[in-house]
């Protein structure tokens, strides 16, 4: 640590404890909570393993989702552990309108999307870069659909996904976890909270797991360490204070994909990697946050976020670049059987601080009630970036026979380098927002919302910088015929400013304005049997402007015409529908549906597509996902099964993605008060790709069927 200093489907089923074991934790969740702005509250029966009834990440107040209108969607911890998920991928199953884009990155309603990313309201991803973000530190997973630019500034229009972090509580509970696979899979895990005494609560977690892959050279080690301290300050203030360390070993990597034909199929064995047994990724990071809350009065409240963020990441490894003309017919090919590669020695640094300030008013005026939020955000990274890259055999970067592969006979200590770091970057993005909640009837709800946005991003190199600003409105409406039922509408918007290389590209010329979003979504909220279960249905269209592309009038350099102009224009367009809750006392299940068609409609040659009226790569029309669970109170057991399904997509260089479906099980028993839990999946072991990239790198394969057991018991 040289740098830290401190509905639609078939129903099926699912596990885990019994309901007296899930009322308990109900009640762990819910002791401590209040009514501040982006509070944690888990509000339900008991037997509710699944239904979350409220989230603060569609107005950063404590809402019922059935009064937001905007399509939500919450991840609950028992979700979680029902799936035995150690990673956000393996929750994509559960989120209407999200695929996996590649290792480390989304779609999100047609948008490849790996940056809009937030812990606890602000941002400060310890993942960010190439890592995949891992749930032991996660209480739960929000995620708002559609542009969310009006409350956390820039990002793609397609979503955003908010982690909701574990905090110390007052119950003392001690729970230990250990877990076994195949692929030489092994972990375990500690978790203690309690009273220190009567006004100090503290929470001390660590994560350990190994395992190897079923591609070539690769495995990963993962140890986290986690934990913080709660003050009751007084009567109506309260200081969270919390740390993160993280400390993520992936050997083989960064992974690509697996040769495919122009079918879909793949042509090697889906364990092929390019990467030598040497080649690794690391990372390293260091999150401190802590969170004051304050009430002023029964009508005033406040929340003060102050997140700070250190990471590294290494990369040393091998990269597929084309292919070496073996039969010298003059056409290189994959028939060749051998391809070139480069070898990248990166590493990356960031230093990044959030704060955010909340302030949440109630009033009557004008004989209607308001809840108005208004508050502000800072956040700035510095970043370093140091690049060393060997090319070909002429830098002694030996090549790769794809179908026999020929690992170990290149050594990249001997690889003549070429330097082409960085200095990095500074960034800084300052906002200020308000937003007002009218209540104009027992039916009537309204939402209106306003950002003010600035940015300036610098070139520590060259000491380039460049500045801009942007508005982001959002207003909705909704409707409830029923007190169980409401109809909404919603506009909303997003912006991205463009990169600063680009912005450096045609500083002599004209500047680029920010990409922009925005959307109309139409939708409906129902509860059905007393509450214990909710639907959703969405109609949305988006319309993303202004992507920087090359000017085609451009002839050169100096010649007062900018090589890059704000041209491109995508749309996506599509509906979801989601369900969740109990169907029977013992009978929980979540399900959601997805069609989405995104294309582009202006501009030639615009990243992730292959021109107007193109699909956009890794944007599947057509997603569903199931889980759903059975319980045996009587036997102490419970029993589940998952559903996960893609359909068509394509690669970057158009390369069919196939349609697949993957099955899912999980069984867990209580013995003396100990859990055994069974988690299988792929079931029948399916050989699949999730998501294409190029021809050259291949497609993302799926992984084969795994088998993780776990053992855990509280004190």
């Amino acid at each position: 640590m040289n740098r830290f200093n401190y509905c639609w489907g078939i129903l099926f089923l699912l596990p885990n404890v019994t309901f007296a074991e899930v009322a308990e934790t109900e009640a762990s969740k819910t002791q401590n909570a209040d009514q501040n702005t982006e509070n944690v509250l888990v509000i339900g029966r008991a037997q509710q393993f699944y239904l979350e009834k409220t989230s603060t990440v569609g107005t950063k107040t404590d809402t019922d989702i059935l009064d937001v209108p905007q399509s939500i969607q919450v991840l609950s911890s028992q979700l979680i552990a029902d799936q035995a998920a150690r990673d956000i991928t393996d929750l994509y199953r559960s989120i209407a309108g999200v695929s996996e884009f590649s290792y480390s990155g989304v779609t999100f309603r047609g948008f490849r999307d790996s940056d809009n990313v937030f812990y606890d309201g602000v941002r400060g991803d310890p993942y960010s870069g190439f890592a995949v973000p891992q749930l032991f530190n996660v209480e739960r997973v929000e995620i708002l659909k559609g542009p969310a630019g009006a409350l956390y500034g820039s990002g793609q229009p397609g979503g955003m996904i908010n982690y909701v972090t574990k905090k110390p509580t007052f119950e003392d509970d001690v729970e230990v976890v250990l877990s076994a696979g195949n692929f030489s899979t092994r972990g375990a895990s500690i978790d203690a909270t309690g009273g220190l005494n009567s006004s100090v609560a503290y929470r001390l977690g660590a994560y350990y797991q190994k395992e190897d892959s079923f591609r070539n050279n690769a495995d990963a080690r993962n140890v986290e360490i986690a934990g913080g301290l709660l003050f009751e300050l007084g009567k109506h203030t309260q200081l969270t204070t919390t740390f993160d360390y993280i400390d993520q070993d992936l050997g083989g990597n960064r992974l690509r994909g697996v040769p495919v034909d122009d079918n879909g199929n793949f042509i090697v064995d889906r364990s092929y990697n390019a990467n030598e047994k040497s080649d690794f990724q690391d990372l390293e990071a260091v999150v401190v946050q802590a969170i004051l809350d304050h009430r002023f009065s029964d009508n005033l409240t406040s929340r003060f976020t102050l997140r700070s963020l250190q990471n590294e990441r290494t990369q040393k490894y091998h990269e597929s670049r084309s292919w070496v003309d073996v039969n010298g017919d003059g056409e290189a090919n994959i028939d060749d059987e051998t391809i070139r590669r480069e070898y990248r020695d990166q590493y990356r640094a960031n230093d990044e601080i959030s704060f955010t300030a909340d302030f949440v008013y109630k009033f009557n005026f004008s004989g209607f009630q308001h809840q108005l939020l208004f508050g502000g955000d800072a956040h700035k990274v510095d970043t370093e970036y140091e690049y060393y890259r060997a090319r070909y055999e002429a830098d002694g970067v030996g090549n790769l026979n794809v179908f026999h592969p020929n690992y170990g006979e290149t050594d990249p200590s001997a690889y003549n380098l070429t330097d082409l770091s960085s200095d990095g970057t500074k960034a800084a993005r300052n906002s200020v927002y308000i937003q007002d909640q009218i209540e104009l009837s027992a039916r009537w709800n309204v939402l209106l919302g306003l950002r003010y946005d600035s940015f300036e991003d610098t070139d520590k190199g060259s000491d380039y910088s460049f500045d801009d600003n942007a508005i982001i409105p959002r207003a909705g409406i909704v409707f409830k015929p029923f007190e169980s039922t409401s109809w909404y509408l919603n506009y909303s918007e997003s912006f991205i400013p463009v990169s600063l290389g680009n912005q450096e590209t045609v500083e002599a010329e004209r500047a680029l304005e920010p990409e922009t979003g925005n959307q109309i979504e139409l939708g409906v909220k129902s509860e059905f049997f007393d509450g214990s279960v909710m639907t959703s249905f969405a109609v949305y269209k988006i319309v993303k402007q202004d992507l920087p592309l090359s000017n085609p009038q451009d002839t050169g350099p100096d010649d007062g015409i900018p090589a890059l102009i704000n041209l491109g224009e995508v749309e996506s367009e599509g509906f979801e529908a989601t369900v969740v809750g109990d169907l029977a006392s013992n009978w929980t299940v979540t399900a959601n549906y997805a069609y989405n068609d995104t294309v582009v409609v202006e501009g030639s040659g615009l990243t992730n597509t292959f021109g107007d009226g193109a699909r956009f790569t890794n944007a599947p029309e057509h997603q569903a996902g199931v889980w759903t669970r059975f319980d045996f109170p009587s036997m102490n057991s419970a029993l589940a099964f998952g559903v996960d399904y893609v359909s068509e997509q394509v690669s970057f260089d158009e390369q069919r993605v196939k349609p697949f479906t993957v099955y899912d099980m999980s069984w867990n028993t209580t013995w003396n008060d100990t859990l055994f839990r069974l988690n299988v999946s792929n079931l029948f072991d399916k050989e699949y790709a999730v998501s294409g990239f190029s021809e050259r790198n291949g497609h993302f394969p799926g992984a084969p069927r795994e088998i993780l057991m776990q053992v855990s018991r509280s004190f």
